[in-house]
């Protein structure tokens, strides 16, 4: 029997034959893609290197400049209220400290509603109350002149009626006279006091002077003790060192508004004299000697109010006349007229 091969089928390839697929075509640059082929996707990756970021970028400089600036500003005022004494400190305090007489509520002393109206601080009518204020707060004082600026227009911003001394009542004038005499009257003691601490030529005298309050004001006395006196007995020559007492005096009078009285102290014992001269005529000659010193020194003569002797008749010890201590000079620094 005849073996009879089947023919393969014309969809096949024979076995031992495996038909490649064509390699694809190289396609020229600027070609179009064939149909049915993908494009190669190409990525590119681009690192950039930025130094340092995040939290080593270059801010933290900044905050730190403040912090240090910060920490100084504190310490040089901790280093400030430690070398400051009790007094400077409540000058202070009392300068920041709210007043009934400041002339705009604080918290508006900046901006276009504050003192300066938002203009240079040069410029001559910045202030509202250019007339008579010299600071951004002024307390009123029994000499305060002037009144609202005639340039502004009329508001409530531009009255005050304490600015005007006609509409105060003579109870307010006193209190306000009375307020300013006693700041006046401590500086001064703590002034005086420091200034006879300070000068070594009057060490030995310092305790000689006396300081006290009365109604007419606040008296300074110098007195006489048994190895110092102001004069040699019988004359009105003073001697240097009471003349240097009387300078440091001086010093500290200048700067103060009020008046001035000067009466002259002697003890009872008669002085023999070829001009009939007696301890009456004695203690005025002292007293208007002094006053020619104190004016010597600075004091205008307008200040002086009364220069007078009473002889022994208001004596330091009572008990005996004789005492060198009621021999002494009383100036007297008169409380300010409310008028």
């Amino acid at each position: 029997m005849a073996e009879e091969k089947a023919a393969p089928a014309e969809s096949e390839a024979p076995a031992t034959e495996v038909a490649a697929p064509p390699p694809p075509a190289t396609a020229e640059p600027g070609a179009a893609p064939a149909d049915g082929a993908l494009a190669p996707v190409i990525v590119i990756k681009k690192v950039i290197d930025d130094g340092h970021g995040g939290a080593h970028g270059g801010a933290w400089k900044i905050a730190l400049a403040d912090m240090m600036t910060a920490m100084m500003a504190f310490f040089l005022l901790m280093w400030l209220l430690g070398a400051s004494n009790a007094d400077q400190r409540k000058s202070i305090a009392d300068y920041f400290k709210p007043s009934s007489h400041s002339l705009v509520p604080f918290g508006q002393l900046a901006g276009s509603n504050g003192v300066l109206g938002g203009r240079s601080i040069i410029d001559p009518d910045a202030f509202p109350y250019s007339a008579r204020q010299t600071g951004l707060l002024e307390r009123l004082t029994p000499k305060s002149e002037g009144g609202p600026n005639p340039d502004t227009e009329p508001g409530p911003e531009n009255e005050n009626e304490a600015s005007d001394p006609d509409k105060l009542t003579q109870e307010q004038r006193k209190k306000i006279a009375a307020e300013a005499d006693e700041a006046n009257f401590q500086k001064l003691e703590k002034e005086l006091k420091q200034k006879l601490a300070e000068n070594k030529r009057l060490e030995s005298i310092k305790d000689q002077v006396a300081i006290s309050r009365d109604k007419q004001g606040l008296r300074i006395e110098i007195i006489d003790k048994a190895d110092f006196a102001m004069f040699p007995s019988g004359t009105n020559s003073m001697q240097g060192r009471a003349q240097t007492l009387i300078g440091e005096v001086a010093s500290t009078l200048a700067q103060m508004p009020n008046k001035i009285a000067i009466r002259g102290h002697t003890d009872s014992v008669p002085f023999q004299n070829p001009d009939g001269r007696n301890n009456w005529s004695l203690s005025a000659e002292r007293a208007e000697a002094t006053r020619q010193l104190l004016e010597k020194k600075g004091i205008p003569e307008s200040r002086f109010t009364r220069i007078e002797g009473v002889a022994d008749t208001d004596p330091f010890n009572s008990k005996d006349p004789r005492d060198p201590r009621n021999r002494r000079m009383s100036i007297t620094v008169l409380n300010q007229d409310p008028q």
